[in-house]
């Protein structure tokens, strides 16, 4: 779908990936509203591109109820790009409940959420497109990011079922599959963890996982979005360990072709 003069919503836009995106989507000439908690890094991004800061702890039901409808004060949202994520490197049973539960909250739920809040809109305007940041640990996981991994991999998931719940409507779903990106404080702070660097470290001397530029990625979610396709994975290296993965949804899916996957559509 084309970009300029569409109303873009970025979550976790106030650093790293999200604020790349946003960034990238001013570029090329959408209006951006950019989310996240941190309100003041938030604002001074909303200035420098000339778009609109709705500060929210997505993990927060209360904020997160009604959130696309505030975001729409400004115009009906075209692209919703669910960036907002966090990570828990460590052993998966000394998380602590607290944590097991932001993670998924933030993950997986405040994406789902979003895109239920956003898609009747897009559905009915004949108009949208919605990008899941995902990642390649939802392909293969490294020690240490079992929790992680599962959102991520939940993630992926839900992009396909979107694809199939959307078939034959003008609303598209990009599911990006990224590694390890750089200069991100989430990467840097995932290799904290001896066990996952040393993980990494396996891939690097293998040169599988090459880490991928934050600004290049932005560059490369955006083109997909105009270009309506379907994924984004980075490092170009790893395609064929993510094309295993999606191989069994793609099955399936063509197997379903002629299938209604609406009610109210003809049989």
């Amino acid at each position: 779908m084309e970009i300029m003069n569409a109303h873009v919503v970025v979550t976790g836009a106030s650093r790293g990936i999200g604020a790349a995106i946003a960034r990238e989507m001013h570029k090329r000439g959408a209006t951006v509203t950019v989310v996240a908690r941190s309100a003041d890094a938030l604002a001074a991004l909303a200035d420098e591109i000339d778009g609109h800061a709705l500060a929210a702890d997505l993990t927060d039901r209360g904020e997160l109820e009604g959130l696309i409808a505030r975001a729409e004060a400004h115009a009906p949202v075209d692209v919703l790009v669910n960036n907002a994520g966090i990570d828990e490197a460590g052993l998966f049973w000394e998380m602590d409940a607290d944590g097991l539960r932001r993670l998924i909250d933030l993950n997986v739920t405040a994406a789902m959420e979003l895109t239920r809040q956003a898609l009747p809109g897009m559905v009915e305007r004949g108009r949208g497109h919605i990008v899941n940041l995902s990642s390649m640990a939802s392909v293969g996981n490294f020690p240490g990011l079992t929790a992680y991994a599962a959102t991520k991999a939940a993630l992926s998931h839900f992009s396909a079922g979107l694809r199939a719940d959307l078939r034959g409507l003008p609303v598209g779903v990009t599911n990006v599959q990224v590694g390890f990106v750089s200069p991100t404080d989430m990467t840097d702070k995932i290799l904290e963890y001896g066990p996952t660097f040393r993980a990494q470290r396996r891939f690097d001397r293998l040169a599988l996982l090459p880490r991928t530029d934050r600004d290049r990625l932005a560059s490369a979610i955006m083109s997909a979005v105009e270009a309506d396709r379907r994924h984004v994975l980075r490092p170009r290296r790893a395609w064929g360990l993510a094309k295993l993965t999606e191989l069994p949804r793609r099955l399936v899916e063509n197997v379903l072709v002629g299938v209604s996957a609406r009610d109210q559509d003809p049989t």
